[in-house]
């Protein structure tokens, strides 16, 4: 893990930087970094945020979903590519996991390029996933 990065628990970020590392961590392939208003709405209603930063930098976010009792929903995993195996996914997983509550099991959905990079970070592969698609 590099000693220059900060981490912080939900440090608002603004709507351009939160699109900005999605770009810059190849995330903003499989997110609607085209509509402002909507990324908006998806860092407002996160109520886990980890931000890991070098100097003013935005290099990695986690944004989660989370009742703090039982589930926490990690919807967004990003790192900017120039940053990444440096071990900034995984603190930021973890510092998410320890927000939202040791009583909370982590659930997320990888995206295709990811999926050989959890179980590395220890990370169990869960078989039974379901989900409906949205609608537009």
């Amino acid at each position: 893990m590099i000693a220059d990065i900060q981490y912080f628990d939900n440090r608002p970020i603004t709507t351009e930087e939160f699109i900005d590392v999605l770009t810059r961590s190849t995330l903003s392939e499989r997110r609607p970094v085209r509509e402002p208003d909507r990324v908006a709405r998806m860092l407002e209603h996160a109520n886990v945020l980890v931000t890991a930063w070098k100097g003013d930098l935005l290099v990695g976010v986690s944004r989660a979903l989370t009742d703090f009792s039982f589930c926490c929903y990690l919807s967004d995993l990003a790192v900017d590519e120039a940053f990444q195996h440096q071990g900034i996914g995984k603190e930021l997983i973890r510092r998410t996991h320890v927000a939202s509550g040791e009583e909370t099991t982590l659930i997320l959905l990888a995206a295709p390029k990811a999926i050989d990079y959890y179980p590395k970070i220890g990370m169990v592969k869960y078989e039974h996933c379901f989900k409906i698609d949205r609608t537009r």
